[in-house]
């Protein structure tokens, strides 16, 4: 029996179903739930799986629009299901579906091995020739705030995959390389610290990188974290043609290490941890 709301208003909830085990292909199942104001889109999950359907399969973590889990299509725009609120987007029927341009893997949980690999792709970390300070590092390499702020807008992605499922390009070139792994590889061509550019455009710059974007802008729009990534990919394709050109103007790295003495860790501060990843 589920429990009645107050004050609430039924909203018909037409969810995607897919069951890989038991389905030929996906079907849309709906659902009535008593909403109130404040309510997000994950909250009427819940209640469907706690009070109508404990097959309802999605995935999600932080509930706080961090972890970047709970993406999906939400009336028909891709975005985050934890930070919707239902009452903001309908006041009678709401449809909820895996992220478009991603194989389903049941219901709400789209597959986005791809999409990690294609960051993986670009090597998304700092790449120097000094390869013995990266690897036993002595200090801090020094950066302005002037050097933070060229790439810090591109660090706040949080991996959620709606760029990718409002891609146009990729929704016709599976292979194209997309707008979350460019972004990342500009985030870290953009870097002072960092040397790697160059080896990233063997990915960013090949037939499926970023100059299969055509620029629709869908990436940006639905970002819910004010990323950008249409901007950063528009980036990536000047650097591209300027370093082509031989017209780049980045310089060698910083190499300032940034500590009392020779480089030493500064007082007070404990030492890194050990690595996780060899």
């Amino acid at each position: 029996m589920t429990p009645s709301k107050e004050g609430a208003r039924d909203i018909r909830f037409h969810i995607t179903r897919y069951n890989p085990e038991s389905d030929s292909k996906p079907h849309v199942q709906t659902y009535t739930v008593p909403v109130t104001p404040g309510m997000t889109v994950l909250d009427g999950l819940h209640y469907i799986k706690s009070y109508l359907d404990a097959t309802l399969v999605w995935r999600y973590s932080c509930r706080m629009g961090i972890c970047g889990s709970c993406g999906m299509l939400i009336n028909g725009s891709a975005g985050l299901a934890c930070n919707t609120q239902i009452l903001h987007i309908t006041s009678t029927d709401l449809t909820v579906g895996p992220l478009p341009n991603f194989r389903i893997i049941r219901d709400l949980v789209p597959d986005l091995a791809p999409m990690f690999q294609k960051h993986h792709s670009v090597k998304p970390y700092i790449l120097r020739a000094d390869a013995s300070e990266i690897d036993d590092p002595a200090g801090e390499y020094y950066q302005s705030a002037e050097d933070l702020e060229a790439y810090l807008q591109f660090t706040y992605c949080i991996k959620c995959g709606c760029c990718m499922a409002a891609c146009p390009t990729l929704a016709t070139d599976k292979s194209y390389l997309g707008p979350m792994p460019a972004t990342a590889a500009e985030r870290y061509n953009r870097d002072s610290r960092d040397d790697g550019s160059r080896v990233r455009a063997l990915v960013t710059g090949d037939d499926h990188g970023a100059f299969r974007c055509h620029y629709a802008g869908e990436c940006s729009r639905v970002c819910p974290k004010g990323v950008d990534p249409g901007k950063a990919v528009q980036l990536l394709k000047r650097r591209l043609v300027l370093n082509y050109l031989h017209l780049g103007r980045k310089g060698q790295p910083c190499s300032k290490l940034h500590g009392p003495g020779s480089g030493k860790p500064m007082a007070g501060v404990g030492p890194a941890p050990k690595r996780t990843v060899e």
